[in-house]
């Protein structure tokens, strides 16, 4: 009878749903990043996806457009 409720209580607590996967399945959508993840882009949900660092894509001087913008106050 405990082997059954031991069993019970298992299968509802695997029945939780899993993280969300982003950046084409390589990262998982999470409130914090773990110890091992860099956080890349937001997730549908508003958190955050964090991705392994050797997934993240070789930035380029072209694709930094940050450094190309200039605003003028008048």
């Amino acid at each position: 009878m405990k082997f059954l409720l031991i069993l019970t209580v298992t299968l509802l607590l695997a029945q939780v749903t899993p993280a969300m996967k982003c950046w084409n399945k390589l990262g998982r959508c999470r409130e914090t990043c773990e110890q091992n993840e860099v956080f890349h882009i937001m997730c549908k949900n508003e958190g955050m996806c964090c991705i392994s660092p050797k997934h993240l894509p070789a930035e380029t001087e072209s694709s930094n457009i940050v450094g190309r913008l200039r605003i003028s106050v008048v």
